[in-house]
């Protein structure tokens, strides 16, 4: 009686090393909690192209190859206008130029991987997930489950938005304007951007990030993002050095006390000495 072969995928999975295989489970349930906003967010960008001058495949498409909601709805109101594609392109780059901001901040982790593995990594990479990654990863290069916790997050928001955005694709003559979706979808990505407010860093990333944003709101192409985005990562980076230099200077004080209370302590009286 012969046994039976694992399934194809079992033996793709079990391909991977252990600490990698946990790791993908860890990231994947990390990221669980933030898949009701990835949802709404997706949908909302589904029921938006549909209802464009898109076809159903051309918006199905679009969704699985440029994997992108705000470059994907910053660029429909250019095609309803009939602008040219060069516009469309330019737009889309000026709203998508935050990950190369983030992928400059990705690549001490992940510099040991070859070119190929690189490149896939960052079509993967999505704004939650990279902030959850340098949330748990601060020392750069190799550790053991590192790429599977980024894998785990990336391909369950990765199969959750394409799921909602395709939904949003399909159904959206059952939702009508009137709805307000596209409100609907920032608020509910309010919860988990405030989640993610884990130190005085972040909090003075976020509120920079959003008075820039309401400052710079007016600009073309969509470039208050990029310019809020740059304004988050110095405020944090500010912050950050702020906080360090405080705690350097807590421990020379530390330090400086301890070295006078033992230099105290050493010193002796004549009447000791007798």
């Amino acid at each position: 009686m012969t046994s039976r072969q694992p399934s194809v995928w079992l033996r793709l999975w079990h391909r991977f090393a252990p600490a990698e295989r946990a790791g993908f489970i860890a990231g994947a349930r990390y990221f669980a909690p933030s898949l009701p906003a990835v949802f709404s967010w997706g949908l909302v960008t589904g029921v938006a192209m549909s209802k464009s001058v898109m076809t159903v495949p051309e918006a199905i498409g679009m969704s699985l190859l440029v994997y992108a909601g705000s470059a994907q709805l910053a660029v429909l109101p250019l095609f309803a206008a009939g602008l040219p594609l060069w516009t469309v392109w330019l737009t889309a780059t000026m709203v998508n130029l935050r990950f190369v901001i983030f992928s400059a901040a990705m690549q001490p982790h992940f510099s040991y991987l070859t070119l190929p593995r690189r490149t896939v990594l960052g079509f993967f990479n999505g704004d939650l997930h990279f902030v959850y990654f340098m949330q748990k990863y601060s020392t750069p290069g190799y550790e053991p489950g590192k790429e599977g916790y980024f894998w785990g997050m990336a391909l369950t928001n990765f199969t959750m938005w394409q799921v909602s955005s395709i939904i949003g694709i399909v159904l959206a003559s059952l939702f009508p304007d009137s709805w307000g979706l596209g409100v609907a979808g920032t608020l509910a990505l309010i919860p988990v951007m405030i989640a993610t407010i884990s130190s005085r860093s972040t909090l003075m990333a976020v509120v920079i990030s959003a008075v820039l944003a309401l400052l710079c709101f007016d600009l073309p192409y969509r470039l208050g993002l990029v310019v809020a985005v740059v304004g988050a990562i110095a405020a944090g980076m500010a912050s950050d050095d702020l906080a360090a230099r405080a705690a350097l200077r807590g421990i020379r004080r530390r330090r400086k006390t301890r070295a006078i209370a033992r230099a105290a302590s050493t010193q002796t009286t004549p009447g000791d000495r007798a």
